[in-house]
């Protein structure tokens, strides 16, 4: 090997080495900007537990009378305690429901309907599915209805000041935003209510009993007066965003007046209250009128909008959020 080929095998490795030793600190930057993702950093989706009636009926002491939360039109409510001693709500579909869904998903959908995740929604944790049986397990949290706060407690209405019903007001919208438009696929809560309202120790609200109006779709008991007229139509009716809307719009009114829905009498007394701007009228009179009316004048305006236009002329959930965090956002200041 002559003096010539040494300095050129000389240049090659140098060439390589130089190579090898860039490629290594490219590599090196490359993986310590975008580390490989454990499966501890992955996110992970909930999904609903599948529990066993045995699991249900120990929880519920064999769904105790006297553990009854409530009952509604989809099923009777129980206070739960498993194993680990966490309090959960247990919710019984009524027999004549179970029959006839008999052939409906039942866990497809409480799978998916459990991937719902906001602070402003009760979380599903689980399901039970037997002959004749259809069970849904809840958060519980010890939170109590907006209804019996408004209608039931003799002492609940003076805990609901001003602030805390438009945070309520405000808070419910954000967790139907969240249902209507993040929720994969989006959900449609189909019974907007103030009994399916959940109010925390902190007075946050959240929405309960979402995406179960495929058990009862056509029961009226304890949904007339929360939905539209168009939700009874035959062709283009049913639950929808807009009704959504509508039951978020009558549960404002019962905040700002403290009366019940009464199957939609709320409404047709409100609506011209607020045309004429007579609010010593509308609002709740077991609380002081606030000296500066401005947020309850455009609470009970954003409320008529819900409940006084046709599903085509009704704003969205977007659009009411908005303008009620802007509200709750001036109220807090």
């Amino acid at each position: 090997m002559n003096h010539g080929t040494y300095i050129a095998y000389d240049v090659v490795m140098v060439t390589l080495s130089i190579s090898f030793f860039v490629l290594a600190v490219v590599l090196y930057l490359v993986c310590k900007k975008k580390p490989v993702e454990s499966e501890e950093t992955l996110a992970v989706k909930h999904c609903a537990r599948a529990y066993s009636l045995m699991d249900i009926h120990a929880a519920t002491d064999g769904f105790n009378h006297s553990r009854i939360l409530g009952k509604g039109r989809v099923g009777t409510v129980y206070a739960g305690v498993q194993e680990n001693g966490e309090l959960v709500a247990v919710k019984r579909i009524h027999s004549v429901l179970v029959l006839s869904n008999a052939g409906f998903g039942f866990s497809s959908v409480l799978k998916w309907l459990s991937s719902a995740q906001h602070p402003n929604i009760v979380s599903i944790l689980g399901f039970s599915e037997a002959p004749g049986e259809r069970i849904i397990v809840m958060e519980f949290g010890r939170m109590v209805s907006l209804d019996f706060y408004l209608h039931q407690n003799v002492n609940g209405a003076s805990l609901l000041d001003w602030n805390k019903r438009i945070r309520i007001a405000s808070g419910a919208a954000r967790g139907i935003q969240y249902l209507h438009e993040v929720a994969t696929p989006n959900i449609v809560h189909g019974c907007v209510k103030s009994s399916n309202v959940l109010i925390d120790v902190n007075f946050c609200p959240r929405i309960c009993d979402y995406g179960l109006n495929f058990l009862a779709p056509r029961e009226k008991r304890g949904l007339v007066g929360y939905v539209d007229d168009e939700y009874w139509n035959e062709e283009g009716g049913g639950a929808s965003k807009e009704s959504d809307v509508y039951g978020l719009g009558v549960i404002m009114l019962e905040l700002l007046s403290g009366r019940g829905c009464e199957e939609g009498l709320i409404a047709k007394w409100a609506l011209p209250l607020i045309k004429e701007m007579s609010f010593g009228e509308l609002l709740d009179a077991r609380l002081v009128i606030p000296s500066d009316m401005k947020p309850l004048v455009r609470l009970a305006k954003v409320a008529s909008a819900c409940v006084g236009n046709s599903r085509k002329c009704r704003p969205s959930i977007a659009q009411v959020t908005t303008i009620l965090n802007n509200i709750e956002m001036e109220v807090c200041i």
